[in-house]
């Protein structure tokens, strides 16, 4: 089994109504709900105000694959916690950010970018396949519709290694929404939809990207030899 661990602040659902009425356990509890329904995965739930911010060093040595769902308290997340996700990921734990997690502290610590974006309003997005035969898309219409807050063109990350699903909103804007990267032996899938006052979590199709996102970001196996090499320097040598 993948073991799984989603994070999520779990905030405004305590004190938005809307957020309450659609996920009124929170969101990481609605997506472990459908993971759990694959029978797939062992998955647990950490939230922001948790002991050690859900995320203890026993709880993120055993995580395979970290969802991540974040909004509005990036900047309480602790910089040294940050520092062992990123250690982990560049270590093979796979790292699946969810909407507005491109402004997370972990991933643009794991990919060095600001995240920046244009955003609008709540509309209607239309979310295409562009890669039907990527295994995170498998399954996947050739394209289906949300109703999401609008995520925008231009979006400062690195470019994507796969371009997986693109997305546009009815004023126009188009969004790389659906991306992939590698970082040392771990990889990183980012998908937009999941703006905490609309239902995107209960679609089909949403529920089974995230599910092929987490299988695909999975850690596979590496011997000893390649795993020192990859692994011995995490970070950046100091300048001389």
């Amino acid at each position: 089994m993948i073991r799984v661990t989603v994070w999520n602040e779990f905030l405004h659902e305590k004190d938005m109504k809307e957020a309450m009425e659609l996920y009124p356990n929170g969101i990481h509890a609605t997506i472990k709900e459908f993971l759990d329904k694959s029978g797939e995965f062992e998955v647990r739930l950490a939230a922001l105000d948790d002991p050690d911010q859900g995320l203890p060093e026993s709880v993120l040595e055993s995580t395979d694959v970290l969802v991540w769902w974040g909004h509005m308290a990036h900047q309480r997340v602790d910089d040294e916690l940050v520092e062992r996700i990123r250690k982990r990921v560049y270590n093979g734990m796979g790292f699946v950010a969810l909407h507005s997690a491109h402004h997370s502290k972990p991933f643009k610590a794991i990919l060095g970018t600001t995240g920046n974006l244009a955003w609008g309003r709540e509309q209607k997005a239309i979310v295409w396949n562009l890669m039907p035969s990527h295994p995170i898309a498998a399954g996947i219409p050739a394209h289906f519709e949300l109703y999401e807050e609008m995520y925008g063109e231009p979006f400062f990350i690195p470019t994507p290694e796969e371009l997986i699903f693109g997305t546009w909103y009815e004023d126009g804007n188009i969004f790389r929404g659906g991306c992939t990267w590698r970082r040392g032996l771990g990889k990183i899938f980012y998908f937009h939809p999941g703006h905490e006052i609309c239902p995107s979590f209960h679609n089909e199709y949403v529920q089974r990207i995230i599910k092929q996102g987490i299988e695909w970001a999975a850690p596979v196996s590496v011997s000893e030899d390649l795993k020192n090499v990859c692994t011995h320097q995490t970070e950046a040598p100091a300048s001389k």
